[in-house]
């Protein structure tokens, strides 16, 4: 039987899943041998992690709560590590967003 994990997490990021973000994102789940997949609603549609182009797509604003999960080697790992980068703003706090 395969592994697998599922959570949910709160985008705070002041302007939400945009290109930083997304490629940090998608880095990291490229990291993980399992599958890893992401939806803005729990019933989906989901998509691919691992695809820049499929999370940039999604647009997903600063409130948005983001389905996250995963199946295979490292299913678990793979959603927290994740999960702990959008909680921490993508490593883009405050002192990084710019200010007009």
């Amino acid at each position: 039987m395969s592994a697998s994990a599922e959570a949910t997490v709160l985008i705070s990021h002041e302007v939400g899943l945009h290109a930083r973000p997304s490629v940090k994102f998608t880095k990291l789940a490229k990291t993980f041998s399992a599958e890893v997949e992401v939806a803005l609603a729990a019933n989906g549609p989901w998509f691919d992690a691992k695809s820049i182009v499929k999370v940039m797509a999604a647009k997903a604003p600063k409130g948005t709560m983001l389905h996250i999960r995963a199946k295979g080697d490292g299913a678990g790992e793979a959603v927290d590590a994740l999960v702990e980068l959008v909680r921490r703003d993508f490593d883009e706090g405050a002192d990084h967003v710019r200010t007009a």
